[in-house]
């Protein structure tokens, strides 16, 4: 699949969320590279509502790794938050499935 890269052009509300969900359906690799968990996003994915901050989208594509950056601010405790919300879902959450890098904030 070739690189895709969403980019918003003012601070935020501007439906980012839901495209790149729609772009990354069938992705290998979904990352977030900067910012920090006041940027949130929700989706509607099989019509269920999913609210994050810091796990990108694509944890809620069976296939896809997912990557927070070296460029994210990462809140350990709206992290793991995240996680233990989309575990109790039934969301598989792994160290195969989602990456944080060593650099990250």
């Amino acid at each position: 699949m070739p690189s895709l890269v969403v980019v918003g052009a003012q601070w935020g509300d501007e439906g980012k969320g839901k495209l790149v969900d729609y772009l990354t359906s069938s992705a290998d690799c979904v990352a977030r590279f900067q910012g920090g968990n006041n940027a949130g996003h929700t989706l509607v994915v099989d019509g269920v509502t999913t609210k994050l901050s810091l796990v990108p989208s694509g944890i809620l594509r069976e296939n896809s790794l997912c990557v927070i950056g070296a460029g994210v601010v990462v809140d350990p405790n709206v992290v793991m938050s995240e996680i233990a919300q989309l575990r109790e879902a039934g969301v598989s959450v792994t160290p195969e499935r989602l990456v944080i890098d060593r650099d990250a904030h």
